[in-house]
């Protein structure tokens, strides 16, 4: 009687959304380790006039990572609002099978690369696949649409946060071993082949799981209206945002200011992150960017922690605040690490810094009627999306000229960029009476 009872609730378990989720974290960090490292492998022996050795190869790893990350961002923006609407006309899937396949093929594009010898350039191609495919851009707001109609109205603020931090946890884990597992070698098989088949495995089987078990909840007309209720992904007991019965214009404006600076200091500098670890005095192996990238994955479950502790005292500005705070100190003190334990300490500053673009959503969609709070999101999101095309390139070319005097400029810059996008936020707090009276009382 255990037996079936046990594999019952299995199966029940692989038919939920949360299973891919953690497949297909686990495939991508192990993916994004080797495809670090095979960029850096590849550009060893690059030479540029008039510049050093190290420099050549900084900056032929950085203008690969803009090309790579331009196409990756932009290319998926159509697919994905056509697979979006697919999905609102009944074909819950979709959104998640079509990616899943770009994720594959993808991946199976830079394992080629590896065994073959080919041009790492053939990734661009890959990335135009994947774009096609609706990329993440169609995949994640997919999966949330799933776990959402999978739970009920009263549920859904913990199933959220749950999804969250399977998907921090996962990336995580993913990170810390995909150094060890780059690091896999035999005569038949060079460095990182083991990884990518692994990754490349993972992807597929999370592939099979949507394709096979995954399970979509039917919503038929006379169940409640689950269009936009702001809801708040870290309180339990949250309750449904009474939307306005017009536009509060001002604050609007205000809040897609603030989210563009603060996306456009946080994409900038992670951007150039991951380079810069590779370089001397760093000069990171295969192992210790796995660790580097398993740091940014605990941000992103300490700042969930960070809503679920200061929600209980602070309003979702201060939490804004905070959360920019957080991040301007750590990528501040990065522009000045010569060291892999000064490297930890600055991210440590980092603890809360994903937290402001969540939050920064939900306050948006409180300053508009629930009818005009779909485009409203989406617009904000097509606006950052819009923004890479300034920051990817802005921030590689700037430190690409800075390279040689202070390497560490652009996390100053982001910083500047993010004490900037704090003074909006603050506007609107000092337009709020509620935020008013908070300030007063702090």
């Amino acid at each position: 009687m255990v037996m079936p009872s046990l594999c019952q609730t299995a199966f029940t378990v692989l038919r939920q959304v949360e299973p891919i989720i953690v497949l297909e974290e686990l495939g991508s960090t192990l993916f994004d380790t080797a495809l670090q490292m095979v960029v850096k492998d590849r550009s060893a022996n690059a030479t540029y006039p008039d510049i050093s050795r190290e420099a050549s190869q900084q900056k032929a790893m950085t203008d690969f990572f803009m090309t790579y990350n331009l196409i990756i961002r932009l290319v998926p923006i159509i697919p994905a609002l056509l697979l979006a609407k697919l999905s609102d006309r009944g074909r819950r899937k979709a959104p998640i099978v079509v990616p899943l396949i770009g994720y594959v093929l993808s991946r199976l594009a830079l394992l080629l690369v590896v065994i073959f010898r080919m041009p790492v350039e053939v990734m661009f191609g890959a990335g135009v696949v994947f774009g096609l495919s609706g990329g993440f851009c169609a995949y994640w707001p997919g999966v949330m649409t799933l776990a959402s109609l999978g739970s009920t109205a009263t549920d859904r603020s913990k199933v959220m946060m749950r999804v969250e931090l399977l998907y921090g946890t996962a990336g995580l884990v993913g990170s810390l071993v995909s150094g060890h597992l780059f690091q896999l070698y035999s005569s038949s098989l060079g460095h990182g082949i083991v990884l990518l088949i692994v990754s490349i495995l993972l992807h597929l089987l999370c592939l099979i799981f949507s394709i096979v078990l995954l399970q979509v909840k039917q919503v038929y007309n006379n169940e409640p209206d689950e269009n936009c209720h702001a809801l708040s992904q870290t309180s339990d007991d949250a309750a449904v945002v009474e939307f306005p019965a017009g536009i509060n214009v001002v604050n609007v404006v205000l809040l897609f200011l603030a989210a563009i600076l603060y996306n456009f200091a946080v994409g900038g500098a992670i951007e150039i992150l991951g380079v810069f670890v590779l370089k001397e005095p760093l000069s990171w192996s295969a192992t210790q960017v796995g660790y580097g990238n398993a740091a940014g994955c605990m941000i992103f479950l300490t700042s969930f922690l960070g809503v679920i502790l200061f929600r209980r005292c602070f309003s979702d500005i201060m939490l804004i605040l905070i959360g920019m705070l957080s991040f301007t100190s750590g990528i501040y003190f990065m522009s000045f690490v010569t060291t892999t334990c000064m490297f930890y300490l600055a991210r440590s500053l980092n603890l809360f810094a994903l937290i402001p673009m969540p939050t920064i959503r939900s306050l948006l969609s409180q300053q508009v009627p629930a009818s005009s709070c779909g485009t409203t999101l989406t617009s904000l999101q097509l606006a950052l999306k819009f923004a890479a095309l300034a920051y990817i390139p802005a921030f590689t070319k700037i430190y690409q000229r800075t390279l040689d005097w202070f390497p560490g400029f652009v996390f100053m810059l982001s910083s500047i960029f993010t004490v900037l996008g704090m003074i909006p936020i603050s506007i609107v707090g000092c337009r709020s009476p509620d935020q008013r009276r908070q300030y007063e009382r702090i």
